[in-house]
């Protein structure tokens, strides 16, 4: 049964019980059904186990599944009904055969599985469902990164920096939270607090896009140090246009000061005049500013857009 399939429940009451005082699990039936199983679901996960008395898997499966639900710490919440009891609901759902047990997600089934699974299987199946569900009281680490990213691009790297070293707190691994940090000190120029940050990331997660990206920045930002002023660089460039090198290294430069839309316009130039100049390596380098500023940046889709112009015309 996949999440969205239409199932067609009876509502014969309105269940009266307060749900603040409800449990992690409980029995429910015909007439609460609607209550603790498909609005309860809006909220977080709901198991519904079908069970009887005579039926001995059934004995097997249930003191497993309430442990795998008290384990999950409130991310899902459990519900019993006894088939012999209430019939109606698991004869419309077409249970057939039990123990089965659905799992509810947003008002509607999403998987589920029938007979006395291992508690291994069992674990999994409620680890996969609950990927992503916060535990009530549990910090939402996602929540806190996705306001970092917000602060820092509205500018205030300060701040963002603050934000994700909050979320770091909680979870130490926090990939999102780490690369975020490192770009925060690379922003502000402290490449070597970047470089260090960026150390803690394992060596596994070292291709994650957004690490890659503050790697990236660090290495454009060391490579912009052992070059003149801007001034002298545009200089040379005016004197002679086609001192490709001249203007690659202004290029580099201009983006290691903020200013994208002029890096990128020094290296589209040399891309038309000499596309093969340096083992196409304005084109080169132009692909790492993209990886360093981010794809959905306005300078990285408007520098695509004019590079393929280039390239296509």
């Amino acid at each position: 049964m996949r999440r969205g399939d239409p199932v067609t429940i009876i509502d014969q009451g309105n269940g009266a019980a307060n749900p603040a005082a409800a449990d992690l699990i409980k029995d429910t039936t015909t007439q609460t059904f609607v209550k603790d199983v498909i609005e309860e679901s809006k909220r977080q996960p709901v198991l519904i186990d079908f069970w009887a008395e005579w039926c001995g898997p059934c004995k097997q499966l249930t003191p497993v599944l309430e442990k795998a639900v008290r384990a999950a710490k409130g991310k899902v919440k459990l519900v019993k009904m006894n088939i012999d009891q209430h019939p109606a609901i698991p004869g419309q759902m077409g249970i057939q055969s039990i123990p089965a047990v659905i799992a509810f997600v947003n008002g509607q089934p999403a998987d589920g599985f029938m007979g006395a699974v291992p508690e291994s299987q069992l674990n999994a199946f409620i680890e996969k469902l609950t990927k992503g569900v916060v535990a009530p009281g549990e910090v939402n680490v996602a929540e806190i990164v996705q306001e970092a990213e917000a602060v820092l691009a509205e500018g205030d790297a300060a701040a963002a920096a603050q934000i994700y070293a909050e979320a770091l707190q909680h979870d130490s691994t926090n990939i999102a939270a780490l690369a975020g940090l490192a770009k925060c000190y690379a922003v502000a120029g402290a490449m070597e607090q970047a470089k260090q940050t960026l150390a803690m990331v394992p060596e596994s997660k070292r291709n994650d896009p957004a690490v890659k990206a503050v790697q990236t920045t660090i290495d454009l930002a060391e490579q912009a140090q052992s070059l003149g002023p801007v001034a002298e660089l545009e200089q040379k460039v005016a004197a002679n246009p086609l001192d490709h090198q001249a203007r690659f290294d202004l290029a580099t430069a201009l983006n290691a000061q903020g200013d994208r839309t002029a890096a990128t316009a020094q290296l589209l130039e040399i891309v038309k005049r000499d596309r093969k100049w340096n083992d196409d390596g304005a084109r080169k380098q132009l692909v790492q500013f993209f990886e360093a500023w981010g794809g959905t940046d306005d300078a990285t889709v408007e520098g695509r857009k004019r590079l393929s112009t280039i390239l296509f015309s």
